[in-house]
């Protein structure tokens, strides 16, 4: 590791990465990468465990690779980390030893309360597992924002800033945060724009159009199929690279009819979004939620993927091969509605 934070701490460390998700696929193989001792705690028989191996990686179960790592990256689904900690972590971890989560949730809502004789640290790059394992390949990395929240041994920083070296985000930028922040924020930003806000907008516009008598396939492509288009200006180069692309007639409409559709009571909404996460009804409400079983989950998940948007965009995929690599015969023609 060629990183300015890599001491001998790290350098000589165990580390146990916990899930061979996404994120710990990418974690794990970047830290290998960058000349870190790793051994990947999965439960013994599923497709994470095989495919683990198969990559060369030291597998075991998760109680068993917590025993004697020096660092513990969580990198498990939020709702099986309490559980996790209960039974594998707790139990194994060493004193002195730190504990690392990408995301805070658990730390944050108490749902994990850690051990007092360990480090407790957060690293979450600013990307999906795939993006922070073909950036590293490319000798780059992606942004991580990283917090301390439990130091023991005075080395908690250190061992946060190494292990964001490892996976690459020193290549880009790291950013200091709290537990409270990162988990505050994140939650925010995917309800209120990224998921819930980006997909509830494309539905209302798509519903808006059919309903007002134009086609269905027409309304698709105008308020979903480009969007890519809009949000591809907005990561390049902000709000000012989208106006910059786009003609001057989509500007003078984006500046009278923007604030016409998300006006000040979206964003008073947005805050009581904000408040409920702030104050744990969210956290609360989404703990009861999976206890029993996931019914309005399933309930809203299936709702999503009946909306009419779905059915015709299933179609219209269907006719970009661009999207379909593997498509083995052309698709059938579409028929004008009507």
């Amino acid at each position: 590791m060629s990183n300015t934070h890599t001491n001998d701490t790290l350098a000589k460390a165990r580390i146990a990465v916990l899930g061979y998700g996404s994120q710990g696929r990418a974690h794990a193989l970047n830290l290998r990468d960058s000349g870190l001792d790793v051994v990947v705690g999965v439960r013994k028989g599923g497709p994470s465990w095989e495919k683990a191996h198969a990559e060369g990686f030291n597998v075991a179960e998760p109680g068993d690779a917590v025993k004697g790592a020096d660092l513990v990256a969580v990198l498990t689904p939020d709702m099986v980390q309490a559980d996790l900690y209960k039974q594998s972590i707790e139990p194994n971890i060493k004193p002195g030893a730190a504990l690392l989560f990408a995301h805070g949730f658990n730390v944050h809502f108490k749902r994990v309360e850690p051990r007092k004789d360990i480090d407790v640290i957060l690293v979450a790059p600013k990307g999906p597992g795939a993006l922070v394992r073909t950036e590293y390949e490319r000798g780059r990395g992606v942004p991580c924002i990283w917090a301390v929240y439990q130091d023991v041994t005075g080395q908690a920083q250190v061992k946060a800033l190494s292990y964001a070296d490892g996976i690459g985000g020193g290549r880009a930028m790291l950013i200091k945060t709290d537990f409270k922040e990162e988990t505050e924020t994140d939650l925010f930003g995917e309800q209120a724009v990224l998921c819930g806000g980006a997909s509830s907008l494309v539905q209302a516009g798509f519903e808006t159009l059919v309903e007002a008598g134009y086609q269905p396939e027409i309304a698709y492509y105008e308020v979903l199929h480009e969007l890519k288009l809009i949000v591809d200006l907005f990561y390049e180069g902000g709000i000012t690279k989208m106006l910059e692309f786009v003609s001057e007639t989509a500007q003078y409409g984006d500046y009278v009819s923007g604030p016409r559709v998300i006006d000040a009571g979206v964003k008073q909404r947005m805050q009581g979004v904000l408040k409920d996460i702030q104050d744990g009804t969210f956290a609360r409400n989404w703990i009861a939620e999976y206890e029993a079983g996931l019914p309005n989950y399933k309930k809203f998940k299936q709702a999503d993927l009946d909306h009419p948007v779905e059915q015709v965009g299933h179609k219209l995929r269907a006719r970009m091969p661009w999207l379909q690599p593997n498509a083995a015969k052309p698709a059938e023609p579409l028929k004008k509605a009507g």
